[in-house]
């Protein structure tokens, strides 16, 4: 008998360079930043769940298990692919600024740029209603089993892990500054260390109140009032209105072709366009020939960020306030254009957005595939560590910082503006080939496009596995002028110097550095039945299969 083999870019290698091997299985598999949450993803799974119910257990799971990264005070995007129909679908669970909350308030205030924490830089949290659509729409179970494993891990606790126990260390600074977070987050004065037993039962109160009352517990019940309580004790802009108002939706998501494969992101207001931009910018080389992460290699995917984000901070906001032209963006014409302008010999310190043609930190982020081939991209983020510092009273979570990312500039067009939406960070991103999908994300705020090209990249052009493909050095900008680059320490050092020579300046970090991001990955091959997972080393978690029924 033949036995059918799955394609070649996805065996593994004898000369391997990952740590681990992909995880295989015919049932579901669930990848996420911590153990506990992958399994209450596959449990729901193996009870008949699909995977948009299993995502929506982890996530809740990692508000509890993570807290300074996510949890229910801040916004969520998703990508969602539904076997039955072949289509994609995306959410966008990005919240608004207050009405209130306008430019001349704030600098009449003295500020001259977006506060970073506080009350002022809080919007509405869009998680739990991206819950409840995600659920309404593809949902099999009920919100009160899908959070009922994090009830149970925040009434019992969890030991903190390292990473999570070193984020957050560096965070009680900030925590230290508001009572509730101080006593619900420095238990005993100080952060959880590493195995120390933490237990939330706040926010299992607050997550029972949403199992019972669904979104109305949180935009319009007893969550709300303390969301609201929370604001004005901080003399803050949000009010109830704020609140009730507020919705998730549904948006298309963005695609473009890269050697063979589609790639997808989410529409604006997130930033997931300049990946598509990086890839089209990418396409013009032969990256792939010049060898994985060479000097080469590098230095063009390095100016072709700087390109495509210098598109983004002028071009993207909230397309409800201002056209966005997505289309020109992403033409492969505008990129050969654009292309011209990388020297491969230089580094150019100062790009300038592009004339385009006429139209036509912290974060989670976690993947399931079930055994149905259903796939779940989801990212989600508190923006900051634990975002602005603030805890509602008795709530048992931080309420983010996103507002933090809006430009004072009324001629940008990420600028504040009542109910308008901040540009995002976060994005989940999704690739397919043929009878192949990879649902797939990596975080880390301005790092994330460019880790997305990466990954991508080394899918593609390198022909890695999705493990391998996660755990390659990653090199990223965070700045979006000047020539710093920082470069993880398993880059070679005549990588590094060749790099130098062309005027980069390179900042050194560790082999696995969390600068350039943590990522998770599942993948389904349709031709075979098999499903794969890859959990990036440079975070806490694991890709773990669902359990086979006895």
């Amino acid at each position: 008998m033949r036995v059918r083999q799955t394609a070649d870019y996805v065996r593994t290698a004898i000369d391997r360079t990952a740590g681990r091997s992909m995880v295989m299985t015919t049932g579901g598999i669930a990848a996420t930043e911590h153990p506990l949450a992958s399994q209450a993803a596959v449990s729901i799974l193996s009870r008949g769940g699909n995977a948009v119910d299993a995502a929506i257990a982890a996530n809740a799971v990692m508000g509890v298990v993570a807290p300074m990264m996510n949890g229910i005070g801040g916004d969520l995007f998703a990508i969602v692919y539904d076997a039955r129909s072949g289509e994609l679908h995306g959410i966008n669970g990005s919240g608004c600024a207050p009405e209130a909350l306008t430019i001349d308030g704030l600098r009449a205030t003295g500020a001259t740029s977006m506060p970073q924490t506080g009350i002022l830089s809080v919007t509405v949290p869009g998680a739990v209603a991206a819950w409840t659509l995600l659920a309404e729409r593809f949902g099999r179970f009920s919100l009160s089993d899908l959070l009922g494993p994090a009830v149970q891990i925040a009434d019992e606790g969890f030991p903190v892990p390292e990473i999570t126990a070193a984020e957050w260390m560096s965070a009680q600074a900030l925590l230290r500054a508001d009572a509730e977070a101080t006593r619900v987050f420095l238990p005993d004065g100080r952060a959880p260390s590493t195995g120390t037993i933490f237990r939330n039962p706040d926010l299992a109160a607050t997550y029972r109140a949403i199992s019972l009352e669904g979104r109305d517990a949180f935009y319009r019940g007893n969550i709300a009032r303390r969301i609201l309580s929370c604001s004005r004790r901080h003399q803050g802009a949000l009010t109830a209105s704020d609140l009730e108002r507020y919705d998730a939706e549904w948006v298309t998501p963005l695609s473009t072709t890269y050697r063979g494969w589609m790639v997808y992101e989410l529409p604006p207001n997130g930033q997931g366009i300049a990946a598509l931009m990086m890839l089209s910018l990418l396409e013009q080389s032969p990256i792939g020939s010049y060898g994985h992460n060479s000097a080469e290699a590098l230095h063009t995917l390095i100016e072709a960020k700087k390109l495509a984000y210098a598109d983004l901070a002028k071009h993207v906001g909230d397309p409800a306030f201002e056209a966005v032209p997505a289309d020109a963006m992403l033409s492969k014409a505008y990129a050969a254009e654009r292309a011209r302008e990388i020297d491969p010999e230089r580094a150019n310190p100062e790009v300038h957005a592009g004339a385009l043609p006429e139209r036509g930190s912290d974060t989670t982020y976690l993947s399931v595939v079930d055994r149905d081939g259903n796939m779940v991209s989801l990212i989600q983020s508190n923006f900051a560590n634990f975002g602005s510092g603030l805890v509602p009273e008795g709530a048992g979570f931080a309420l983010h910082s996103r507002g933090g990312l809006f430009s004072l500039d009324p001629t940008q067009a990420n600028a504040l503006a009542p109910r308008k939406r901040p540009l995002h960070t976060i994005i989940p991103g999704f690739m397919a080939n043929g009878s192949v999908r990879i649902a797939f994300g990596i975080m880390g705020g301005w790092n994330q496009s460019q880790a997305h090209a990466q990954f991508v990249s080394n899918v593609v052009d390198h022909r890695m596995n999705i493990q391998s493909a996660l755990e390659a050095a990653r090199v990223t900008k965070l700045t979006f002028t000047g020539n710093d680059v920082i470069a993880e320490s398993r880059v070679p050092d005549a990588v590094v110097r060749e790099l130098e020579r062309k005027g980069h300046e390179i900042e050194l970090q560790g082999a696995f550095s969390s600068l350039v991001g943590g990522g998770q990955a599942v993948m389904r091959d349709e031709a075979t039945g098999v499903n794969f997972g890859a959990s990036d080393p440079r975070k806490d978690g694991a890709a773990i299969p669902e359990p086979f029924a006895p």
